[in-house]
């Protein structure tokens, strides 16, 4: 059973070209059409199951925060139908509800019955969220002179003093401290396990890769793709690189991952090995700490005043473990020719923990792939590590001590 159906649904703001025309379609609705429809969202479709966890990712603008509110019931369609099974809890936007000169305690009563509890049940709830907040003797000043952290605070206590079976989440939580994120979030995963449905809106991309089971690519109001956290987040940069998606391509390697490749193709890798190194045989697993070469072969297609080869690693979840690029090493080429071929050798120590992870490559003309991308390509190349004969650890990075005991 679904817990959130989208079907078809549009959002549109009405511009009228002066403050007169607004006012004679008021007075007789039934005359002529003064204004224009703005449409922020248009026949956006999907469903979203019972329990699960649901990010929304797209640039500003893009109608994540619209598309939440109508989810939520605080604004209405112009077109299309919502259909939301449960009891919803929501943080849309900083303060939402709360009265700036009434009190902490008298905002969380408010808020509270607009949640539908009752003044017993927020005379039950009081304790608990004044515990969770931690906002001390604030609770019983204006809101008026809260910081914004302590509003973040204050509003998410309020919306998840009761489990709900659907909590919509708003950036919210990317204002806060990071002791309060770490909480937040770990309230967030302890109702996801007791089986709530979350959708949550967040640039943060370490957040919605912890928490989600998929992700809602939306771009200019209509919805790109929809898939795994991480292929989502490859497919967001590269629209971010290339809001046109003119140079955007997906596929699939041999191995079934996801590749997503921008750029001009002014430059391109043709092909990636990781060796050991003083090897010439490319090998795919490692063992923790072994020393390796990256090497990277790249064609030019054109004359390029400025190359840029970056690299990153990520772990199975896609969080990036390390990345650099020739810019910050100091290794930039300058006045490449057209069909000028160019080895990028890289030596370094797999000091990370055992798993699987994957390579991105970049060649840009800059520090960064907004500038001039040549080619950006998420999961070029995989790899594994292998405990092998090292003492067992826990974490993503290899810190082996010298122990000394003294008694």
């Amino acid at each position: 059973m679904d817990s959130i159906t989208v079907s078809g649904v549009g959002k549109a703001y009405r511009d009228y070209p002066n403050r007169w025309s607004r006012l004679r379609e008021w007075v007789n609705p039934t005359s002529n059409v003064y204004h224009t429809k703005n449409w922020v969202i248009r026949n956006i479709s999907f469903s979203i199951r019972a329990g699960a966890a649901i990010g929304l990712v797209g640039v500003n603008g893009a109608g994540k925060s619209t598309l939440l509110k109508m989810i939520a019931g605080v604004s209405s369609v112009s077109e299309g139908r919502v259909e939301v099974i449960g009891r919803v809890s929501a943080i849309l936007e900083l303060g939402l509800a709360f009265h700036p000169d009434y009190t902490g305690r008298q905002n969380v009563r408010l808020a509270g019955m607009l949640l539908g509890h009752s003044h017993e049940e927020m005379d039950a709830l009081m304790p608990d969220i004044a515990e969770f907040a931690e906002i001390g003797d604030y609770l019983d000043r204006p809101v008026r002179t809260y910081s914004t952290g302590m509003q973040v605070r204050l509003a998410f206590s309020v919306a998840t003093a009761r489990r709900p079976d659907i909590l919509l989440v708003d950036e919210a939580l990317s204002v806060g401290d990071v002791y309060f994120q770490q909480k937040s979030f770990a309230r967030i995963r302890s109702y996801r396990e007791l089986g709530s449905t979350l959708v949550l809106v967040s640039h943060d991309k370490t957040a919605i890769q912890s928490i989600c089971d998929s992700v809602i690519l939306l771009d200019r109001g209509r919805v790109i793709d929809q898939g795994e956290p991480a292929a989502m987040f490859d497919l967001y940069n590269a629209l971010i690189a290339d809001p046109s998606g003119a140079t955007l391509n997906k596929s699939h390697a041999a191995d079934g991952r996801s590749v997503t490749v921008s750029g001009t193709g002014q430059a391109k890798v043709s092909s990636i090995k990781i060796l050991h190194e003083g090897s010439d045989v490319e090998a795919r697993s490692f063992i923790v700490g072994a020393q390796v070469v990256l090497e990277v072969q790249v064609e030019a297609h054109a004359d390029i005043e400025r190359l840029i080869f970056g690299y990153m690693v990520r772990d199975r979840l896609g969080q990036v473990v390390y990345g650099t690029n020739t810019h910050h090493t100091g290794n930039p080429l300058c006045n490449v020719r057209s069909g000028s071929k160019i080895l990028f050798r890289l030596s370094f120590s797999l000091n990370i923990g055992p798993g699987k992870y994957s390579i991105s490559t970049a060649l840009v003309s800059s520090d960064t792939h907004l500038d001039s991308n040549y080619e950006w390509t998420d999961q070029a190349h995989q790899f594994e590590v292998l405990i092998g004969d090292r003492a067992y650890f826990e974490g993503s990075s290899w810190l082996e001590p010298s122990v000394e005991v003294v008694i």
